[in-house]
């Protein structure tokens, strides 16, 4: 038996392109004692994952050139010395892009999985994983959000904002898209139920567009992008709004030179709040969303927006192409198990 892993090739160049990435193979590796092996069966594409790969450390260290890329995983408890776990378990996990992952008590984001067998598992990796937790926390926790609001979610058709619309939505705010294509924009209108979408591709003026489409100000705006964006959804903002700083992928792909902010001022004049956070910081809370987003699941009330790709040696190009842009919805890996 081999491990298969996807490891860092070559450090990214703005958006990571497959030849970045490559497929090698490693032992199967073996328990001690307090760890367990575990089968990765979906590995969950994160965008966050394109800072560890510029070999500087950010809220995590970077993964080495030759080392196997770092991800959250949906797996089965092969073998166990670990107290609480045994063979057959399903777990999740921030594990590695591979066949076979080491897991222990520090593994972060470690906890055991009971699926709804009615639905599918690879929702427990996206919508009922880190991507729905990281909407309904942001939203309620930094956001506050209230009925009436008018709520404004950049990337709206991603893994996040999709969940972040309908969260909204269903808490009885104004929902207001921004995405960057028609075919999204017809599926955040359409699939998602938002009030508005705006295409800021085709807005030479972005912030005007905004300031038109929430003419009475944008309470909370739930923001995955950064940049261009966040700057044009300041001037639109209403008093004592909420940011919720959730992602920055505008400027993943080039952290080197991050884009200015020309209008952060409206922070003061408008006495806005703007707090980042990161999921890791508010695990308490994970069961509440949890709970939430699967009684909304099996209710019907929340749709999801799955990309999955089959097969681990096609893991690079996968997240190509979702840091590019081009995919809607949360982005998976299933992990071929041959």
């Amino acid at each position: 038996m081999v491990n298969r892993q996807v490891v860092l090739a070559a450090h990214p160049q703005g958006v990571p392109v497959a030849s970045d990435f490559r497929l090698v193979e490693a032992a199967v590796p073996v328990a001690g004692p307090g760890q367990m092996v575990v089968r990765n069966l979906y590995l969950s594409l994160e965008a966050a994952i394109r800072g560890w790969l510029d070999g500087t450390a950010n809220y995590f260290e970077p993964i080495v050139l030759g080392g196997a890329i770092r991800g959250p995983s949906i797996g089965r408890v092969e073998s166990s010395r670990l107290a609480g776990f045994e063979p057959g378990d399903l777990i999740f996990g921030l594990h590695h892009w591979e066949d076979y992952s080491l897991s222990d008590a520090n593994t972060v984001l470690l906890r055991k999985l009971t699926p709804n067998p009615l639905l599918p598992l690879s929702w427990y990796a996206g919508a009922l994983g880190g991507s729905g937790q990281t909407a309904y926390v942001g939203l309620h926790r930094i956001g506050a959000i209230k009925p009436g609001d008018t709520v404004l979610v950049s990337a709206a058709a991603g893994a996040t904002g999709s969940i972040a619309c309908q969260i909204a939505a269903i808490e009885g705010c104004r929902v207001v898209g921004i995405v960057g294509a028609d075919e999204k924009a017809e599926v955040v209108r359409e699939t998602l139920g938002a009030d508005t979408v705006i295409n800021y591709r085709k807005e030479p003026d972005l912030a005007g567009a905004l300031v038109r489409a929430c003419p009475e100000g944008v309470n909370v705006y739930f923001d995955n992008v950064g940049g261009t964006t966040l700057d044009a959804a300041l001037m639109a903002m209403a008093q004592g709004g909420r940011i919720v700083g959730c992602g920055m992928i505008s400027d993943y792909n080039n952290a080197a030179s991050p884009t200015p902010l020309y209008n952060l001022w409206q922070v003061v004049e408008r006495q806005l709040s703007l707090q980042g956070f990161l999921l890791y910081s508010y695990l308490d809370e994970v069961p509440a969303a949890s709970a939430a987003l699967e009684a909304w699941l099996s209710a019907g009330r929340l749709t999801v927006l799955e990309n999955v790709t089959e097969g681990l040696s096609a893991a690079g190009s996968a997240y190509s192409a979702m840091m590019a842009g081009t995919t809607i919805g949360k982005n998976i890996v299933c992990v071929d198990q041959t």
